[in-house]
């Protein structure tokens, strides 16, 4: 597997809409965060769809900025947002095609996650989390 760069990232505002949180959901990927980056446990669905899903983003992302979309850094230059970002399985293979990624989720387990295999496939970077107050979910 070839090497990440250092610049990739994974990072968060300040605060979230109380509108739009819902702390089981929090809870729930955050007790998962350990099983991220297991290809065959409870995340298996979304490795099996990551290379059609991650050619789809780079196809789309060069296409729209006018680049050449080939070579082993294909978005080179091109900074990305991926919210909702879990333990970073979008986040850090985006970064290895050369985009500058800023990963955003509200689990912090999720967060800690993509942190540490970022920093163990040598990808340096931006993961940090939102400010949540424990508001309930209206609605």
């Amino acid at each position: 597997m070839p090497s990440a760069p250092k610049d990739a990232a994974v990072t968060a505002p300040a605060a979230t809409s109380e509108a739009n949180v819902d702390p089981a959901e929090i809870e729930r990927f955050g007790s998962m965060a350990a099983r991220w980056w297991d290809a065959e446990g409870v995340f298996r669905p979304l490795h099996q769809l990551a290379p059609a899903r991650l050619g789809f983003v780079r196809d789309v992302v060069t296409a729209a900025l006018g680049l050449p979309g080939t070579g082993l850094k294909p978005l080179a230059g091109v900074r990305l947002i991926d919210i909702g970002c879990g333990g970073g399985l979008v986040a850090e293979p985006l970064a290895r095609l050369g985009a500058t990624v800023t990963g955003i989720d509200l689990a912090a387990d999720s967060i800690a996650a993509a942190r540490a295999h970022a920093a163990d496939a040598g990808v340096a970077g931006r993961l940090s989390r939102p400010e949540h107050r424990g508001r309930r979910r209206r609605g």
